[in-house]
């Protein structure tokens, strides 16, 4: 599993309330949801980062 790395990130108030619901609705936390928005905005931009070989 990837490494994780924690810093802060400022939302608007309303935006972090729609994505903690939408993670609520797909059963993920807020965290979670984040990093999978990310996730598809790379892959969609064809710029998802490179699988590591283990």
């Amino acid at each position: 599993m990837a490494k994780k790395k924690a810093f802060a990130l400022r939302i608007n108030e309303d935006m972090l309330k729609a994505i903690e619901k939408w993670a609520s609705d797909e059963f993920r936390s807020t965290n979670g949801q984040i990093e999978w928005m990310l996730m598809q905005a790379l892959k969609e931009a064809k710029r998802e980062p490179k699988k590591k070989e283990e």
